[in-house]
């Protein structure tokens, strides 16, 4: 942790309706994320950036946003503090495709405070997005959190928090190093893959690219690459294909069907293409759940094997 005077500051106008904790909860992998946390009503949201490691904070003071950043990366991440909290999220032609369901409707009215964020770093969200392939969330979380404490680096500024991994530690790291945070060895070896070309993934433009990109990457395939486009990008209309409970929940919602494949997930969400990935978001955000049958998915721990 260095310096506790921010070295960049902006001052944002969000709209009178604007839910700073909604709209930024996507940066936060979990409410004990070494990276980022809420504290007293701000975000504090540490990261690396082209010019270096970076905390933002953005703080509401009387119907604005002050945008503060630290480190040497404090310069990126101010100057990008908007998208971080979603005030680039477009909504063109939103409203009237939710206003043909009226449960799209009454959540796009309720939630409307809500705004999807825009990181623009791409390697972050895929540490995250492979982490959380085919297990609990909890079991996601765990390891997430053992990786970034594994390979610590404080992060600028006044709160202590802890910079992401970089990309080349990942890659250089053999797949065993993983394994006592409760990583298998095929999470392990693609996240290593994806970290080999992580500087081919944050020069690319869009979401589109970055999604081919993924894809062509062993282990990783359409749930993931949505996962990292929401976030890094914004995309309002990623969908992640191959969850276990978004189908359900979409199903649920907008149909009153408790169980769905993903093709009947998707003919459901058809009528708002565009901003497909934004519907699951305003239910996530409302907490809808489809009913639960069975037993829950056990936690398991690869350490202890």
């Amino acid at each position: 942790m260095t310096g506790t005077e921010p070295s960049a500051r902006r001052v944002l106008r969000p709209p009178a309706e604007y839910r700073l904790a909604g709209s930024v909860r996507p940066l936060i992998f979990t409410p004990y994320d070494p990276c980022a946390r809420i504290v007293d009503g701000a975000l504090w949201w540490a990261t690396r950036t082209p010019a270096g490691p970076a905390t933002l904070t953005l703080r509401p003071v009387a119907g604005e946003l002050a945008a503060e950043g630290y480190g040497p990366g404090a310069e990126w991440v101010v100057e990008r503090a908007d998208a971080l909290a979603g005030l680039r999220d477009d909504l063109t032609g939103f409203a009237e495709l939710a206003a043909t369901h009226p449960v799209v409707a009454r959540l796009a009215r309720e939630y409307r405070g809500v705004r999807m964020p825009t990181t623009g770093l791409v390697f972050p969200q895929v540490l995250r997005a492979v982490y959380a392939q085919k297990v609990t969330g909890k079991e996601a979380y765990r390891a997430y959190s053992a990786t970034v404490r594994h390979f610590r680096e404080p992060a600028p500024g006044p709160v202590p928090l802890l910079l992401p991994p970089e990309p080349a530690t990942i890659a250089a790291a053999p797949y065993w190093v993983f394994h006592p945070f409760g990583v298998e060895q095929r999470r392990a070896e693609t996240l290593r893959r994806a970290a080999a070309v992580a500087d081919r993934l944050e020069r690319c433009a869009d979401s589109t690219e970055a999604t081919r990109l993924l894809t062509a990457v062993p282990g990783i395939g359409p749930w993931t690459a949505a996962e990292v486009a929401r976030v890094a990008f914004g995309d309002p209309d990623a969908v992640s294909v191959g969850d276990y409970h978004v189908p359900n929940t979409v199903a649920w919602a907008l149909a009153g069907e408790p169980r769905a494949d993903d093709a009947r997930m998707l003919a459901l969400l058809e009528p708002f293409r565009g901003h497909r990935g934004r519907v699951c978001v305003l239910l996530e955000s409302a907490g809808v759940r489809a009913p639960k049958y069975g037993p829950r998915a056990p936690l398991r721990s690869f350490a202890r094997y």
